[in-house]
């Protein structure tokens, strides 16, 4: 088996709009833009996303785009529109992004963990 050669990817956020950065971003982790691509290996890069509070969105998104999480338990359904999710945790809108246009295979994992986002310039 050959060593995989992993680069780091920096990408600024600002300005940018969630869902073709997030095309941009899967396909990096994945490793699709290199020559060896296979469907069943892992060839991705590592990728930074910085300022990740002045993503963009399109239409009404702003208002009417919801999340969901579900705590198992009957009644348990919490939702939060973009604006709100955006205010307390920026980070999660890219990276909820980013997961739901992977395909969910057991690669998934670890094409997640070589995502990094960070709130406002790098430190």
């Amino acid at each position: 088996m050959q060593k995989v050669e992993r680069t780091t990817h920096q990408i600024d956020a600002s300005g940018k709009i969630l869902g073709r950065l997030a095309t941009e971003i899967a396909t990096l982790l994945r490793g699709k833009n290199k020559v060896g691509f296979t469907f069943h290996q892992d060839h991705g890069d590592r990728v930074v996303v910085v300022n990740a509070e002045k993503i963009r969105v399109t239409g009404r998104k702003e208002q009417q785009k919801m999340y969901y999480r579900h705590s198992t338990y009957p009644g348990g359904l919490r939702e939060m529109n973009y604006a709100e999710l955006k205010k307390t945790h920026p980070e999660r809108i890219i990276e909820l992004a980013v997961k739901t246009m992977l395909p969910d295979n057991r690669l998934r994992d670890q094409w997640i963990k070589r995502l990094t986002v960070i709130v406002g310039e790098k430190k």
